[in-house]
């Protein structure tokens, strides 16, 4: 058997700019029976450490910084010691959170291995300056985190982030994958490259 893929649903608080919203989270799993990867440990780590069970942690890693979907990394890591994964770029909104823990780097191009499935990181800035997503072709996967979503890019209007720069990251990095590529996101639905691909004139005209 090979790498499957798990989405576990966490509710907290996301924090930016003085502001706070309540939201739910994917957590994903990828893995098969003796180990596993986390995707974004968001809000509840014994909800992840529960869905984790026996199996190896081999990471956390972070699509990128903000708060919900790195503050349970510690608690997840902590158990075993597992790394902690994050883009250098991202460490001013990691270190909000978790001041006294230092990540691991997650640098574009870097391969995570887990079940014998590869997963590339894709640094993808614009929601975040380090935000990052995960290819497993062999798995027909992109984790997405907040950088694509079912209906356009993920938000800009926030401090550290940039509608353009996120555009020229989705048109250049993303949508040039396989168009029945599943887009497994930070939050709600997934969606595919090819769902997603015929709107890009779309979001840029709208200008978000």
């Amino acid at each position: 058997m090979g790498a499957r893929i798990e989405r576990l649903v966490t509710s907290g608080v996301f924090s930016l700019d003085g502001q706070d919203f309540d939201v739910e989270n994917n957590v994903w799993l990828v893995g098969d029976d003796d180990e596993v990867l986390v995707v974004d440990a968001a809000h509840d780590a014994s909800a992840i450490l529960a869905a984790v069970g026996s199996r190896r942690l081999v990471a956390v890693v972070s699509t990128h910084g903000h708060n919900d979907h790195i503050n349970a990394a510690r608690e997840v890591a902590s158990p075993t010691d597992a790394p902690i994964l994050l883009h250098p770029d991202d460490r001013m909104l990691w270190d909000v959170i978790h001041p006294d823990v230092v990540p691991d780097l997650l640098g574009d191009g870097e391969v995570v291995t887990v079940a014998g499935t590869a997963l590339t990181v894709l640094h993808t800035p614009g929601h975040s300056p380090g935000a990052v997503c995960l290819h497993a072709p062999d798995l027909g996967v992109l984790l997405s985190g907040d950088t694509l979503f079912h209906g356009g890019p993920g938000a800009t209007g926030r401090s550290f982030s940039s509608f353009p720069t996120i555009v020229a990251s989705i048109r250049d990095r993303l949508l040039g994958l396989p168009a029945e590529t599943r887009v497994l996101t930070g939050h709600g639905d997934e969606t595919t490259i090819g769902a997603e691909a015929p709107d890009l004139d779309a979001w840029i005209a709208r200008g978000h």
